[in-house]
């Protein structure tokens, strides 16, 4: 019962963070924190099924090092647009 658990609150927190990754898209800011959200909640899933198997948990230090790397990389991304166009909205700036 208590794995049940475990799995329904991760799932929710998937959920969640997908949730705002679509709704909240007017800053960078706020969909970087969505995405390091739903990393979150792949690596207590992940965490939680290496340990039901029995499995190495070298997996995990594979994908945080991956994840801390999209991490960097995103806030790098935000830094060099908050210093050519003066905020994070996604309005501000052409793609194109």
């Amino acid at each position: 019962m208590m794995m049940l658990n475990m799995w329904l609150m991760i799932f929710i927190m998937f959920l969640f963070g997908n949730m705002i990754f679509v709704s909240k898209h007017k800053h960078l800011l706020i969909v970087l924190l969505s995405l390091e959200f739903i990393v979150l909640s792949i690596f207590f899933s992940l965490m939680l099924y290496l340990s039901m198997v029995e499995y190495s948990m070298f997996m995990l230090m594979v994908f945080l090092v991956f994840s801390v790397c999209e991490g960097a990389l995103g806030l790098s991304i935000l830094v060099s647009m908050i210093r050519t166009h003066g905020n994070d909205y996604f309005q501000s700036f052409n793609l194109i």
